[in-house]
């Protein structure tokens, strides 16, 4: 087994053990404790075993096993992205909404909260 490999397998193992902790915390619903935990189970088998990704590679018709977790890696953030562009955009909606209410509640009270 490579260096790199046992890099991959160890980080793998921290990752899981952060989502874990961040489970306990609360800051991560169980849905994506089992997504993070799919994702960094599956990277540490890809990295311990690369012929997966090949045996993958061929199943969806790609040619190479690095070629199709890279598709597989790009496809995930760009989805990533997209839940964070969608979170961002219900962060400021509200935000918004909140600054709007203090402003009228403000204005009917005539002084200013803090």
């Amino acid at each position: 087994m490579s260096m790199i490999q046992v890099l991959i397998i160890v980080f793998a193992l921290f990752a899981i053990t952060r989502t874990i902790l961040q489970f306990k915390r609360g800051a991560v619903t169980r849905t994506w404790l089992l997504f993070w935990i799919l994702f960094w189970v599956v990277a540490g088998v890809v990295a311990a075993l690369p012929q997966t990704a090949d045996t993958v590679a061929r199943l969806v018709g790609v040619g190479r096993g690095a070629d199709v977790v890279i598709y597989a890696s790009l496809l995930a953030i760009f989805y990533l992205i997209f839940r964070l562009y969608v979170k961002i955009e219900q962060v400021e909606s509200e935000i918004t909404r909140l600054v709007r209410k203090l402003s009228l509640d403000e204005l009917e009270d005539g002084s200013p909260r803090l």
